[in-house]
């Protein structure tokens, strides 16, 4: 009886340790199967706007620490931000005619001319958004951005106006198109014009010349 019992826990013991080698085992494998998935899904990379902003904001970061004399960006103004954007016309490459130009105004000038490259307002405009963004972004207070400067407004403006000139193109927002609700209106006139008393309607007859009524449920 007492090797029975001896056998019987024996046995026991040895389930024991057989199941907690699997369960041990098995939280292994959860564990590494879990570092595999982390591994095998990566972070979502950047939009293509975030991107550029990183681009836009280091390449002012630079353009900052190698000017002369050096400044940081809590001292930086809108002045500075406007010395910043004549240097980037140097890298331009939008032809802008000068009036001396024969082709001052010409949308599409037939012949090649020495007039100057310069940024396109557009792209102008849309590099001051996310500078402007970025500097909040990066712990700068909104009442002091450069980038939202009324000078730098300006300036966009003088260049969006001399470059449409120049260049024979008009910048106009796009106006958003309303409603036909004129022409439901036209629509319901028309049907209340040819009802008349019971539900009626007029129309032509072919036969007799002169107009007749029929019941307006037939036309439904």
């Amino acid at each position: 009886m007492s090797a029975a019992v001896a056998a019987a826990a024996a046995a026991a013991n040895s389930s024991s340790r057989c199941n907690s080698a699997n369960s041990s085992s098995s939280g292994n494998e959860s564990s590494l199967l879990s570092r595999q998935i982390a591994v095998a899904q990566p972070m979502q990379p950047p939009s293509r706007y975030e991107s550029q902003k990183r681009r836009d904001w280091n390449t002012f970061g630079q353009y900052l620490r190698n000017h002369r004399p050096p400044l940081t960006l809590n001292r930086c103004s809108g002045a500075n931000v406007l010395e910043f954007l004549r240097y980037l016309d140097q890298f331009g490459k939008t032809k802008v005619h000068t009036q001396m130009c024969p082709f001052f105004g010409h949308p599409h000038p037939p012949a090649p001319c020495p007039c100057p490259l310069r940024q396109a307002w557009g792209s102008l405009d849309a590099l001051i958004g996310r500078l402007r963004a970025a500097f909040e972004e990066n712990g700068g207070p909104p009442e002091t951005n450069p980038f939202g400067a009324r000078a730098v407004r300006l300036y966009l403006r003088e260049v969006r106006d001399a470059q449409a000139k120049a260049r024979g193109i008009a910048y106009e927002k796009k106006k958003r198109k309303r409603p036909q609700q004129h022409q439901e209106a036209s629509s319901n006139t028309d049907l209340n014009s040819n009802q008349v008393n019971g539900g009626l309607v007029m129309v032509d007859s072919s036969d007799h010349g002169r107009p007749s009524m029929i019941p307006l449920s037939v036309l439904n």
